[in-house]
């Protein structure tokens, strides 16, 4: 079997991270299978679907290295045939013309919904097939339709069986026709309703396998129905669990806003590579445990088989602002920024400093083992691609901003640490050669010749150098900053102007 997958987002909003875990196991499973991943775009809803929307979709999935083959399909473009193909079911006796005036149908619909409806119905005995058009005879129904009398397309279902299908994560899934309503093909206007336009999109596209949240089973029940209607093979079926939020509720884009979108990791410094090995495995592990996995090696391991059938959960902070993220991505984006190879970093790292106005073409060339020299001494206490443009400021910039905290701490509590830095800035201008080891020697000297701690003179020039109280290591700082910019900044006073 060739398998072909499809991701079908509605163009809505921005992407969420629910939607983007269902691309990244769709595609991991194309990958693995050696099959072929597509895209379609849901994009019936007219007055709500957006060009903007499509190109957070379009480039979330480039952002994480989801690519697509053949050419994107538009939902819209196909209502005709979604149309023509509810006409032949009617044409079938499969399907059939309801007449039941909108206002009576759209008043009944509000009062009570059509799958609650159905379930009561069946729960009390009463026949679920009463609507008087089912059986209306063919000639009546054209008769009707051709006198211009509105009309709902609906599906003919048996009165009596069950649906039944062997999800790959669930198992076996059965519903009794009982509790399905006579679905709605067709609206009055002709707008295609969406279990009929997915079933029709799928069969055109040759979909083998369809993956996505388990809050569509309810609607496969529906469209398994349609397939057999159509004489089409149904597809296998695999429903991915939930992701809920802390609080163990729905993660909603209404409720939790913009920690939910995709866009929102990319923007804040995440690496891409990081964030698709966190989505992994919200609701799938490997066999062998590991939980830093490459590209490679997510292909290599993944399968629907493995998938939960618990819902995962997405650990953000829903009160305090600071821990606006999932405490494992955070944690997992850090470990790429310091363990991934640094030749990979840079580029990530420049774009964000280029987005800065930090970058300077000489990082490209001469300066370019002095940056990547930078990076590896900066990135060990980094969580994001922003701590450089943040907290590394002071690195490439000389206009960088002191942190409160810092200089509260190791600036302030000492009276006469400003004339102890002079002291040190003199010394550090006369060492030759400057490197870590001399800069550490003048340093202790100093406070040697002074009678103070070490210490207070360390972590005083790292707040001078840098406008942090943490960091590298203070001589290495001293190196890499250089001897004229080092000599600079400790003479410059500012936290004391």
């Amino acid at each position: 079997m060739n398998i072909r997958v499809r991701f079908a987002p509605s163009p809505t909003g921005y992407l969420h991270i629910g939607a983007a875990r269902s691309a990244l196991f769709n595609w991991l499973y194309a990958r693995k299978t050696g099959g072929k991943f597509l895209l379609r775009i849901e994009d019936t809803d007219l007055q709500r679907s957006t060009e903007e929307s499509t190109r957070s979709i379009l480039e979330g999935l480039e952002w994480l290295g989801l690519d697509f083959e053949e050419e994107i399909v538009f939902q819209s473009a196909n209502a005709d045939k979604h149309r023509a193909a509810a006409n032949k079911l009617v044409a079938e006796g499969k399907a059939y013309r309801d007449f039941t005036p909108k206002v009576q149908r759209d008043d009944s619909t509000v009062k009570q919904g059509v799958a609650d409806r159905a379930r009561a119905q069946a729960a009390e005995g009463m026949d679920a097939r009463s609507n008087p058009f089912r059986d209306l005879s063919t000639e009546e129904s054209d008769q009707r339709a051709a006198a211009g009398e509105p009309f709902a397309v609906r599906l003919k279902v048996p009165p009596e069986g069950k649906t039944h299908f062997e999800d790959t994560v669930y198992g076996p899934q059965d519903r009794d026709y009982s509790e399905i309503e006579d679905l709605v093909l067709l609206r009055s206007d002709g707008h295609p309703l969406y279990n009929l336009s997915v079933v029709i999109d799928d069969i055109e596209m040759r979909i083998t396998h369809v993956i996505r949240g388990q809050d569509h089973v309810t609607n496969t029940h529906k469209q398994i129905l349609l397939y057999q209607a159509l004489g089409a093979p149904v597809p296998q079926f695999a429903h991915l669990p939930l992701i809920l939020a802390p609080n163990k509720g729905k993660l909603s884009k209404r409720k939790h806003g913009e920690v939910v979108s995709l866009t929102t990791y990319r923007d804040r410094g995440f690496i891409p590579e990081a964030f698709r090995n966190f989505l992994a495995l919200l609701g799938w592990a490997p066999p062998d445990g590991k939980e830093m996995l490459s590209v490679d090696e997510l292909v290599q391991q993944f399968s629907l088989e493995a998938i939960h059938r618990s819902p995962a959960v997405f650990n953000f902070q829903e009160n305090d602002p600071r821990h606006w993220t999932d405490d494992k991505a955070l944690w997992m984006n850090a470990e790429y920024v310091r363990n991934m190879p640094v030749e990979s970093l840079f580029p990530m790292v420049k774009a964000e400093l280029r987005a800065n106005k930090l970058w300077r073409e000489e990082y490209d060339d001469d300066d370019r083992d002095w940056f990547i020299k930078t990076l590896e001494l900066i990135r060990q206490r980094y969580h994001t691609l922003k701590d450089f443009s943040g907290q590394g400021r002071a690195y490439f910039s000389d206009d960088f901003d002191f942190d409160d905290a810092a200089v509260k701490k190791n600036l302030l509590k000492d009276p006469h640490l400003k004339e102890l830095l002079q002291v040190l800035a003199s010394r550090l201008e006369s060492v030759d050669p400057f490197n870590a080891e001399t800069a550490e020697a003048s340093l202790r000297q100093v406070a040697d010749e002074t009678g103070v701690k070490a210490g207070l003179l360390i972590n005083g020039a790292r707040t001078m150098l840098t406008g942090q109280a943490v960091g590298p290591s203070m001589f290495e700082i001293f190196d890499i900053l250089g001897q004229k910019r080092s000599v600079e900044r400790l003479r410059s006073g500012v936290p004391w102007a």
